[in-house]
């Protein structure tokens, strides 16, 4: 199961231009943001933002109001507001707003949570691992531990537990999530609106939609009392200041290796495309016979549709000769620095070609492995997901939802 976790990433400027640095937020470096940007982050302020953001199964948001209300993006909410509707009311189409309370619409099977307390459990997941037992052994026994984890967490909170791995089994951080059940749909926008400009604007060009949905969060039958959340501010980011974002962001490919991209360029990347293509065009014929067969499988071509986009571009900027010359460069300089140390040369020197000869052997069965492995889309998260045995555990930036900008943010 892929695992989630809440972290910061900076933007500068209107532009939203990313500065270097992804936060956990156990471990956000303050003086030196103190020092880059003149910004102090106070614990307080941290604690402040992580209450307010919302995790969902795949995506976030936040809360900006104290009755439960919470914002986020439309794709985000899309499982929701497809399910609500019916034969006779297309809100995905149409959109929806309710009047009151009453006429909010409860989102079948959404849950939302909201990160409590993060814990550094590393120490007990590899004391599970034992000298003489293979590989295969301790990565059960490490599996078992954090799964005892996990259940002696919820068992002693109530709230929902899981070990994150991060950095590919550097570290495993406990995380205690406080969950909501109840959620329903408050207002969204017709999607042409959410989604105005489509494909090429959605990953190529700056959007100009009202990608937005707000959703509110029940406690025993009631607004949920929030006492974290966003507010919104009136004045807006200037150009120059430091924007920090919260979320809950995916996967990255930074600690592969040379040799496990280039399996994924030419592999993994072409077999899950064309799989990707041949469902797209199945659920087109089916949603070209009448409009209900549309708004039933708007949902699941929209996360097909989103995949085949992203993986698009990841492959291609795996066939740019200056982006592979350049980890190639990055993966000889890692090399030479452990080669460097006798105690790191005999521990991990090897570990570059070792992984190149297993990926040579895993090629000629790869298909068939792909096979076996079911493509599905998380509810609300809507990028097609094909578990593939090389994806990196280490989390980076994807665009977040709740980008509001807090009464109570620091300035310069």
């Amino acid at each position: 199961m892929r695992r989630k976790l809440l972290c910061l990433l900076p933007l500068i400027s209107l532009a939203s231009f990313a500065d270097e640095g992804m936060w956990l937020y156990n471990a956000v470096p303050k003086q030196q943001i103190e020092r880059k940007y003149k910004v102090k982050l106070t614990d307080e302020f941290l604690d402040h933002l992580r209450l307010s953001s919302v995790k969902f199964g795949g995506g976030s948001g936040s809360f900006v109001s104290p009755d439960g209300l919470i914002f986020t993006n439309h794709h985000v909410a899309l499982d929701c507001i497809q399910k609500v509707g019916d034969p006779q009311h297309n809100y995905v189409r149409d959109g929806f707003a309710a009047k009151s309370y009453d006429d909010e619409k409860s989102c079948p099977a959404l849950e939302v949570g909201v990160l409590q307390n993060i814990t550094d459990v590393t120490a007990k997941v590899k004391e599970a691992a034992a000298a003489g037992r293979s590989d295969a052994e301790n990565n059960k026994a490490q599996k078992a531990a954090m799964s005892q984890l996990e259940k002696d967490c919820n068992t002693r909170t109530g709230n929902r537990c899981e070990v994150v791995t991060l950095y590919a089994g550097g570290q495993y951080h406990l995380y205690e999530y406080k969950r909501y059940t109840d959620v329903r749909l408050v207002f969204a926008p017709e999607q042409s609106i959410a989604f105005f400009g489509g494909d090429p604007d959605n990953f190529t060009y700056p959007r100009y939609d009202l990608d937005i949905t707000f959703l509110r969060a029940y406690e025993s039958g009631k607004p949920a009392k929030i006492e974290h959340y966003l507010q919104w501010s009136r004045e807006g980011v200037k150009d120059g200041e430091l924007a920090i974002v919260s979320g809950h962001p995916g996967t990255t490919s930074r600690l592969q290796t040379l040799a496990q991209l280039e399996f994924q360029r030419e592999v993994y990347y072409p077999m899950i495309l064309r799989e990707l293509k041949t469902r797209i065009d199945a659920l087109e014929a089916y949603s070209a016979l009448n409009d209900e067969n549309a708004r039933v499988a708007r949902e699941d071509l929209f996360g097909y549709e989103n995949s085949f986009k992203a993986l698009t571009g990841f492959e291609s900027g795996l066939k740019d000769p200056a982006l592979m010359a350049q980890k190639a460069q990055d993966d000889k300089a890692l090399r030479t620095k452990v080669n460097a140390d006798p105690k790191m040369k005999a521990e991990y020197g090897a570990a570059w070609d070792n992984i190149a000869r297993a990926y040579d052997s895993y090629k000629p069965y790869a298909d068939k492995m792909f096979a076996s492995l079911p493509m599905r889309i998380p509810a609300g998260k809507h990028r097609a997901e094909h578990r593939s045995p090389e994806r990196g555990d280490e989390k980076a930036g994807r665009r977040t939802s709740a980008r509001i900008c807090d009464g109570q943010s620091p300035r310069p």
